[in-house]
């Protein structure tokens, strides 16, 4: 199917090359679902939680920034927390003055995150299409850059360098399975692989934006709600990656809190790995048994956030 978009192959690969300096190369880990309790099931888990700032949107930061130009007002973003430490991040690589709004909601991990890489912070509503509000206003009153954590096309170029780099990785696979909150690396994502490859979308069911706007043929208005709330709760799912989605996402599958919850606690158990719960969604659906693979189907699942406090030492 072909589809009237801006986030193609080509643009996608000329990013890529211009981010590359900027970015980690995450590894894969190759894991069996027997080592989870359940039944045998050799899977791919390609760990962008690994990235510099704990999750893939530091991608679509160094897009933006790199991609456009940006005035001496410098940069302004809102985020649920890791968008916002991405660009924050992004921006004192760059020697750019940055100003992040965030919502009650994010979790104090990601603000202070944030803050440690010297952007200025600002609390703002209680949700995300608060902080959005707050941060378009300083952009007016300003001048500094936008950057969208979703609905921008840098944004969703950045996050499509993943779908690339997981082709690198892992030429042979059928499935990807990867976590929605805007849809900004799902969108990117599923505009490299342009139904080469099985994407498959999962969210809690507290806060199922891209679910419903799949059902209603058009984005709408969603709950923002649940244990992943911070990362993965828009109000609606982005206009830009709406036609992607529906092109070329195959569907979207719920997860509740509960389930997500025992994802986590089975990623550290069983491979040390530490994510938020939105970075675990995306497995929430294979342990769950919400996502039943056909016998022999080779599947890959996006672990794309680590800003947590769920493990601590001392």
């Amino acid at each position: 199917m072909k589809v009237d978009t801006p986030i193609t192959a080509e643009r996608i690969r000329e990013t890529e090359a211009l981010i590359r300096p900027h970015i980690r190369h995450t590894p894969v880990l190759h894991v069996d679902m027997i080592d989870f309790g359940r039944a045998p099931l050799p899977v791919a888990l390609k760990l962008e939680c690994l990235q510099y700032t704990g999750s893939f949107k530091v991608r679509g930061a160094f897009a933006n920034l790199l991609g456009r130009a940006v005035p001496e007002a410098g940069v302004v973003a809102a985020s649920g927390g890791n968008h916002g430490a991405a660009v924050a991040y992004a921006a004192r690589r760059r020697g750019i003055p940055a100003t992040i709004f965030v919502p009650t909601v994010t979790s104090p991990a990601k603000a202070e995150r944030i803050r440690s890489y010297g952007a200025k912070l600002m609390i703002a509503g209680d949700r995300y299409a608060d902080a959005l509000a707050a941060s378009e206003a300083f952009s007016t009153e300003t001048g500094a850059l936008t950057i969208h954590a979703y609905d921008q096309v840098e944004t969703l170029i950045g996050q499509g360098t993943l779908g690339l780099e997981m082709e690198q990785d892992l030429p042979n696979i059928d499935t990807v399975l990867v976590a929605v909150g805007g849809g900004g690396l799902i969108g990117g994502i599923a505009g490299w692989f342009a139904g080469r490859k099985r994407i498959v979308a999962v969210e809690p069911e507290g806060s199922p934006t891209l679910h419903m706007a799949l059902d209603a043929g058009h984005p709408v208005d969603a709950p923002a709600e649940g244990i992943a709330a911070d990362s993965l709760a828009p109000r609606q799912v982005g206009g830009l990656m709406f036609p992607i989605a529906q092109a070329f996402v195959e569907h979207s599958l719920l997860v509740t809190d509960d389930e997500i919850k025992l994802t986590q606690a089975s990623l550290w158990e069983a491979a040390r790995i530490a994510v938020e719960p939105g970075g675990a969604a995306a497995l929430a659906a294979l342990l769950g048994g919400r996502y039943v693979p056909a016998p022999g189907e080779r599947i890959a699942v996006l672990v794309c956030g680590a800003n947590t406090t769920a493990v601590r030492f001392g």
